[in-house]
């Protein structure tokens, strides 16, 4: 019975134009554009210049500056008011300004103060921005005193299994997760009300056709379409950014099943509640938005407050992403990951049960 289940399952599955080309499209779109726009790498940093020393060390400074491909000397000035026009007409994000006697006061040890003023209207670039330029002038300071006064002892930081600190590095994983989610999360969702709509729900129903069985043969084809799905990303994040798992692939694919079992049996338990498309499609909408949001996608669960850490615990998109994160970054083993293993294992049960238990054999 099982078998012909599934088989019916596949064969509406692929009589639908549309949906195939959605499970291939989605995943190699996703993770060949979405690394490039989100990231929080800032490059392009507008400077306008006040430079009040023009010595010879003000140069080199604007030449590291410049160097860094971070920044662009967007304007230079010897006017604190014209300097702060560019920034208020939107021309600048930063005002420089070094002062007289700069060159001088740095070459006999003495303390000096450059005014960095950032727009902050964009408060992420221009935390962000102002923290590139102070790691430049602190490590010009350093080389410009150790060239006049001899050695001195040099802190060399080393970047640990992100050396480039390239963000698609740490972003990759993480939408492939997401990818996942919206496919084994939406299509499981709309699949039972789809078929009470059809009404070839009520003929199951009047079928010898156990719950576990029904349910079974509705997740069984997207754990193997979001093994396709996987794939493709992992496939296109090696040729195009060549990421490259420092970890095994079978723990990669072992997190994404239990994640993919968890995740489409609590699609089928909106399905079974939701009366109509819409219905099911509007509570899935909510309950991914939550998920995502509090999955650490895009900030860590640590930075949220205690009651959103505490309500993340409930996102089974936290721990698969924790997992794989660790996986193709850090090469993490099985053992460094059992609590999110632990945690995933009891969402397949707990989601899958509920499904079990809320399919009711009766037509509305």
């Amino acid at each position: 019975m099982l078998r012909y289940l599934i088989e019916k399952e596949f064969k509406q599955f692929l009589r639908n134009s549309f949906l195939p080309k959605l499970v291939m499209v989605i995943p190699l779109m996703a993770t060949l554009i979405f690394p490039l726009v989100a990231t929080f790498d800032v490059k392009n940093i507008k400077i306008t210049l006040v430079d009040l020393d023009k010595s010879k060390a003000s140069m080199e400074l604007i030449q590291k500056i410049t160097s860094s491909n971070y920044f662009l000397i967007n304007a230079e000035t010897n006017s604190n008011k014209l300097a702060f026009d560019d920034v208020e007409s939107g021309n600048s994000d930063i005002i420089l300004e070094i002062p007289p006697k700069f060159s001088s006061q740095i070459s006999k040890n003495k303390s000096t103060q450059i005014l960095m003023s950032v727009n902050a209207v964009n408060g992420v670039r221009g935390n962000i921005g102002a923290s590139y330029l102070n790691a430049i002038l602190n490590q010009f300071e350093t080389d410009y005193r150790r060239q006049l006064n001899g050695g001195k002892i040099e802190m060399v930081t080393s970047y640990r299994y992100n050396p480039g600190l390239a963000y698609p590095i740490f972003m990759i994983p993480a939408l492939m997760i997401m990818v996942l989610s919206m496919i084994t999360g939406f299509l499981p969702a709309l699949n039972i009300v789809e078929e009470k709509q059809k009404g070839t729900m009520e003929q199951l129903n009047v079928t010898p056709l156990k719950k576990s069985t029904f349910i079974l043969a509705k997740l069984i084809p997207y754990w193997i379409i979001g093994y396709i799905v996987l794939t493709i990303c992992i496939i296109v994040g090696r040729l195009a950014y060549g990421l490259i798992p420092q970890g095994s692939l079978f723990l990669v694919y072992l997190f994404a099943s239990l994640f993919i079992l968890a995740y489409s049996g609590f699609g089928l338990v909106l399905s079974n509640y939701a009366k109509t498309i819409q219905q099911a499609m509007f509570m899935m909408f909510f309950f991914v938005l939550t998920f995502v949001f509090m999955s650490g996608l895009f900030t860590p669960t640590e930075n949220m407050p205690h009651w959103a850490q505490a309500f993340s615990n409930i996102s089974p998109l936290k721990y698969i992403m924790q997992a794989v994160r660790a996986i193709f970054i850090k090469g993490a083993s099985i053992h460094e990951l059992l609590p999110q293993l632990k945690w995933l294992i009891g969402m397949v049960i707990f989601s899958n049960m509920w499904a079990i238990l809320s399919y009711r054999k009766k037509s509305n």
